[in-house]
């Protein structure tokens, strides 16, 4: 099969075209036709940081974790899904497992779901990451009715299906951004506050009366967090996808606040609780095959050849939303 490898990680690192041996299926495990995969900040990171990230796949590696496609082959022990199917999922790209660059990809069946059936592939494979990162930290923050949810960074990633899943958990939602960012949130029903131009404490008094947000989620994370804790309500819930800094938690301590910190990643490197997974994977096909959840895909055009291309596109910031390459 054709595959991208990396023989070399580093800001220089060039992706290769190869051949490898076609995987052979294995219980529990599902052989996927890879029809998309979609670039992730973390798989740019992979590219450039190597093994000083602990998550990085020994070299030669074949990289990508989101994926759309096709079951050729099920593995023993699974009966929920048979040849044909259309599936997605995130499922390789670190560690042992090898990733989504390649024309088939071995893929353990409990991080697996049927492909929602409204979604063409290309926009099925910009959501599982992103998409099981935004349910979680909403679902453990306790977003539902009634609850002010903020997000930041609301046209971004895991932003954007933040803000969409927040709509549907029926929150009361704002969101961040700057630029046309702050039409896409507005389409998405939620009042866009633009983050160059108000300070905290003004839209927290704007939309809360001075009180602060039940809810926020933080897809910006780092040092933003401390606008985070500006934001938050007494006694809320902060939930961040990037948790990586030296922090003073003073604010966070004299508010009360809980911070929820989603870390995807987990199942897929200790191999436990995948099946979690699968069940999110399957339920959000459920809210966009019932039209409360789109993805949001940038519309330029890359092949599997061009993933170099496609992941320095992300790293440019420049994509509007999620990257996508096409087998």
């Amino acid at each position: 099969m054709k595959a991208m490898i990396l023989n070399e990680y580093g800001a220089d690192a060039r992706f290769q075209t190869t051949d490898l041996p076609r995987p052979d299926v294995q219980p529990g495990h599902l052989l996927v036709r890879v029809a998309a995969s979609s670039v992730n900040t973390v798989d740019t990171m992979i590219r450039q940081m190597g093994k000083e990230l602990p998550l990085a796949p020994d070299l030669p590696a074949v990289l990508g974790m989101d994926f759309a496609g096709t079951v050729e082959s099920v593995g023993e022990g699974v009966n929920d899904f048979q040849p044909g199917d259309e599936v997605y999922g995130c499922a390789g790209g670190l560690a042992d497992l090898q990733g989504s660059l390649a024309e088939f990809m071995l893929a353990d069946a409990r991080l697996v779901a049927h492909k929602p059936k409204t979604l063409s592939m290309r926009e099925a494979a910009a959501l599982p990451l992103v998409g099981i990162t935004a349910f979680e930290g909403l679902t453990r923050a306790g977003a539902q009715a009634g609850k002010r949810v903020l997000v930041h960074g609301g046209a971004g990633g895991v932003g954007h299906v933040a803000v969409q899943l927040a709509q549907h958990f029926g929150a009361d939602t704002y969101a961040t951004g700057h630029g046309e960012q702050l039409e896409i949130i507005q389409g998405y029903g939620a009042t866009a506050i633009d983050f160059k131009k108000e300070k905290v404490a003004d839209y927290v008094e704007k939309h809360t009366g001075g009180t602060g947000f039940d809810i926020v989620f933080d897809s910006v994370g780092g040092a933003n967090l401390s606008n985070s804790f500006e934001a938050a309500a007494l006694n809320g819930q902060i939930a961040t996808t990037v948790a990586l800094l030296d922090l003073d938690l003073s604010p966070a301590h004299f508010k009360g606040l809980s911070l929820h910190v989603v870390f995807m990643l987990i199942p897929m490197l200790h191999n436990v609780q995948r099946e979690t997974h699968g069940a999110i994977l399957k339920e959000l096909a459920e809210i966009i095959d019932a039209g409360a959840l789109t993805p949001l895909v940038d519309d330029t055009y890359f092949g599997l050849e061009d993933i170099g291309r496609a992941q320095d596109h992300l790293t440019t910031g420049k994509a509007i939303g999620k990257v996508v390459v096409e087998n």
